[in-house]
């Protein structure tokens, strides 16, 4: 290929001329240009072309600047194409119209040529930088499909093991023991299914079905997970509901999503075992008055140089294998269930983080 055809592709639209050929004069070397006095034309060929960025006058015949900027926003094929409007109207509120249709610059005439191909370059910069973070955002979502894909068959098979294995001759710890096998793949699979779905949530895609999920059995499940370090740090776990000390057949419902809850709340808990002092409840309060509110706490202080910010991306501080993911997930989560999550940590009081959310 010619390496002409590689240079970026420029559309100059004007109606006048000599406009036309000051503006040829000073990029032809740079890029490859089309001209035209004609919005009507320009739109033809913006279609057919795809340039890479357009310079538009304002004051033209038959249709104006403003008007063939519209139609190229409004039409998903030249949507993305960037437009510099270079125009003798110089008044604000004409430059404020000129953003408001979709244009990303506004020079006014007689323009400095050396100022116009600052603006060209900028703006060309920009718009590489932006296809290639789309092309980035594409691939991650594209190996993350492929890992998980991969994943899923051996995870399968890790799931199937108790289940095909024969357990006649097994006493009842070594089948306790083959059943956690089955218990740790399908939690696995959940990790590897949660991954994409955190992504969506940060792209704003994540598809949400609300329906009945009951708390308390999930807590409890969160807790077995962990009972090795909290048995090791003798924490003590204590749930109230509704003001009431937890007994046996307590239910609390919550509308949500059950997967959701238990990477939620498994994040917080964890979080709360491994900050607390040892020897320590950790009390996780259920209420459903004016709101629905799940409080957790436990003695431990989060260090001041993270509280302002427990909650934002890879935020963490005296953890060596931590992400910074578990509180800022837990974040993403909340929200997309219509709820919100708030922190507050003292060195006398401890640390509570409350989940909140509308009836």
């Amino acid at each position: 290929m010619n390496s002409k055809n590689k240079r970026p592709k420029i559309l100059i639209v004007d109606d006048r001329p000599e406009n036309l050929e000051i503006l040829q004069r000073f990029l032809e070397n740079d890029y490859q240009l089309f001209a035209t006095q004609k919005g009507t034309i320009a739109l033809q060929i913006a279609k057919k072309q795809n340039p890479d960025l357009i310079l538009l006058d304002i004051l033209m015949p038959e249709i104006d600047g403003y008007e063939v900027c519209r139609r190229l926003k409004a039409d998903d094929t030249t949507k993305d194409i960037p437009v510099i409007f270079i125009t003798s109207k110089s008044e604000i509120e004409d430059e404020l119209q000129g953003f408001e249709v979709g244009g990303i610059d506004y020079l006014t005439k007689p323009v400095s040529p050396r100022i116009v191909t600052a603006r060209v370059k900028a703006h060309l910069a920009l718009k590489r930088e932006k296809q290639l973070l789309k092309e980035n955002m594409r691939l991650r979502e594209d190996v993350d499909r492929m890992t998980r894909h991969d994943l899923k068959s051996p995870i399968s098979a890790v799931i199937s093991f108790p289940r095909i294995i024969d357990k006649s001759n097994l006493t009842e710890k070594q089948k306790k023991q083959v059943n956690r096998v089955g218990i740790a793949g399908y939690k696995l699979l959940n990790i590897v299914n949660n991954s994409l779905d955190l992504y969506k949530m940060e792209q704003g895609t994540y598809f949400y079905q609300s329906l009945p999920v009951e708390i308390i059995s999930i807590i409890d499940d969160i807790f077995n997970d962990h009972h090795q370090i909290s048995r090791s740090k003798k924490i003590i776990p204590e749930i109230i509901v509704n003001n009431n000390a937890f007994s046996k057949g307590d239910q609390f419902e919550v509308h949500g999503e059950n997967l959701l809850f238990y990477s939620l709340l498994s994040n917080l808990i964890k979080n709360a075992i491994e900050a607390s002092p040892g020897s320590e409840k950790i009390r996780i309060s259920l209420n459903n008055n004016d709101h629905i509110t799940i409080a957790i706490h436990n003695q431990g202080a989060v260090p001041e140089d993270v509280r302002d910010v427990f909650f934002e991306k890879y935020s963490t501080s005296g953890k060596v294998d931590g992400t910074g993911l578990g509180t800022y997930s837990a974040r993403l989560i909340t929200e997309t269930m219509g709820g919100s999550i708030y922190m507050e940590s003292s060195d006398n009081d401890g640390t509570t983080v409350t989940i909140r959310f509308p009836h």
